[in-house]
């Protein structure tokens, strides 16, 4: 119901495996068990955790529209958190299945911060896979039955990791491994090619080994699709969008994104090429 206070009749006790609370080891996930909740399309989720002791946000997702707001003590069936602090990040949960009466496509949006709408600001809804969801709901037909499922990390790579494991390393879990996928949509690269412009700049901690070949980001997109398509999903491939005017910029990082652009619009394996180039 806006900062951080929730609807009281809204509340639910989640439990995992049956127990009010879980011990989750380093790195490791966890689901809790199926809730009664009946939700919509759109609708915004606030879940709420209770921590013994300093634990370090290990696990965010920088996106301002998805603020964690944090309060001293236990507070998790709180309609309005005492002493509330904002925290333009959202921390610690990753995920909500929610059930559906009938099978419904599932896209996955996966990339960089240009994916998880990393300059969505506070109110939020600017991020690509939003604004699609949203024409998606209101759509002829059939096409309000798709859910979109944001899987973007700025600063992303596709060939290294850095901010999160990259690309390459993460498309199991974060695309093959969600429900009911159908789609994903694959928007990688922007990263990789443009922290090559740091390379021997002081304070730019970016290895010379890093700079990628054409080749190799085209092996790595290649990959990715391989493997979505082997397990039957359809894939929407994207161009690297525009990035002159800033600091990515030069004639070598702009020669290297017109030809992996290039290769991308020639793919005659993949089920669409989403051309964010063209249209920015």
């Amino acid at each position: 119901t806006g900062g951080g206070a929730i609807s009281p009749s809204s509340l639910r006790a989640l439990r995992f495996d049956g127990r009010p609370g879980i011990v989750i080891a380093p790195g490791a996930e966890a689901w809790s068990d199926g809730v009664d909740f009946a939700v919509e399309a759109g609708q915004t989720l606030v879940v709420s955790s209770y921590y013994e002791r300093s634990t370090p946000l290990s696990t965010v997702h920088l996106q301002p529209s998805n603020a964690t707001w944090m309060s001293n003590g236990n507070a998790v069936a709180a309609a309005r958190l005492p002493e509330v602090q904002r925290v333009p990040v959202n921390a610690f949960v990753t995920g909500v299945d929610v059930w559906a009466p009938r099978a419904i496509r599932t896209v996955v949006a996966f990339g960089d911060s240009i994916t998880a709408g990393g300059l969505d600001g506070e109110g939020g809804g600017n991020s690509y896979p939003q604004q699609l969801a949203t024409l998606l709901r209101k759509g002829p037909g059939s096409a309000r039955e798709v859910a979109v499922l944001n899987v973007g990390i700025g600063g992303n790579r596709l060939l290294y990791g850095g901010a999160g494991r990259s690309g390459l390393a993460r498309f199991g879990d974060d695309v093959l491994g969600q429900s009911g996928v159908t789609h994903v949509i694959v928007l990688m690269g922007t990263n990789d090619i443009g922290r090559t412009a740091f390379i021997g700049l002081p304070g730019q901690a970016v290895p010379a080994g890093e700079i990628p070949t054409p080749e190799q980001l085209e092996a790595g997109l290649q990959q990715l699709v391989r493997q979505a398509r082997e397990r039957g999903l359809k894939v929407l491939l994207g161009t690297i969008p525009p990035f002159k005017g800033s600091s990515y910029w030069n004639e070598h990082t702009e020669a290297l994104r017109g030809a992996v652009n290039r290769w991308i619009r020639g793919r005659q394996d993949v089920d669409a090429v989403a051309d964010f180039d063209a249209a920015l």
